[in-house]
């Protein structure tokens, strides 16, 4: 079973990503974070099912962005479509409502995902109806659906709390899912967050990312 990807994930303009971590590194250096995030997810995607099978539902203007056409570039054979609704769950929802047949929807905050990771979270679809990985705060950073329309459950789940995860979890359980937990990863949210995920992935855009934050703020 080849899923499609879906990247649900904001253009890196200054100013409008990474507003936690902006308020200890600055807007410039929080927004190269988030490209180099953003540029190593889709390669991770990419690899994984090839672009054909990817989406990114974009939240912002490319072409505003740092890195604008490296990420034109990443995104060739993609389909890409505007996020729409008005709170997070709502958009969510939509994007997955783009989609047919099962799906397995990330962000872009964890960079250090592997296109390894990716299909494993696919693959857990094969006894469950819905696959819900855990971060380490308390959300989540993948959910795989068997049937898209089941997202949603997501709509009315409060998003970006300690609870997201488990509120998650019950809202798809109360649909009558089968949901399955895939593997627990750290999400970059805070300047603390982005040295272990720069270890955890140090081939990375975002590992030279933070190396050139960690070199300029000794």
């Amino acid at each position: 079973m080849t899923p499609t990807l879906l990247l649900v994930a904001k253009a890196p303009v200054r100013g409008l990503v990474k507003t936690r971590l902006a308020a200890d590194v600055g807007e410039a250096a929080a927004t190269e974070i988030a490209a180099a995030a953003l540029l190593d997810t889709i390669e991770a995607c990419t690899l994984a099912v090839g672009p054909d099978r990817c989406r990114l539902a974009l939240s912002g203007d490319v072409s505003a962005a740092v890195r604008a056409e490296e990420i034109r570039a990443a995104v060739i054979g993609w389909t890409i479509t505007p996020q729409r609704g008005n709170g997070f769950g709502e958009r969510l929802a939509n994007a997955h409502a783009d989609v047919t047949g099962p799906v397995v929807q990330i962000g872009m905050d964890t960079p250090q995902v592997t296109p390894a990771g990716l299909l494993a979270v696919a693959r857990s679809l094969i006894a469950a109806d819905a696959v819900l990985a855990p971060a380490e705060d308390g959300g989540w950073w993948a959910l795989a659906l068997r049937d898209p329309a089941a997202a949603g459950a997501l709509i009315d789940v409060p998003m970006s709390t300690p609870e997201t995860y488990a509120a998650t979890r019950s809202a798809l359980q109360r649909r009558g899912l089968r949901v399955a937990e895939g593997d627990r990863l750290r999400d970059v949210d805070h300047v603390t967050d982005v040295a272990p995920v720069a270890v955890a992935a140090p081939h990375t855009r975002f590992a030279a990312a933070a190396a050139e934050i960690a070199r300029v703020t000794r």
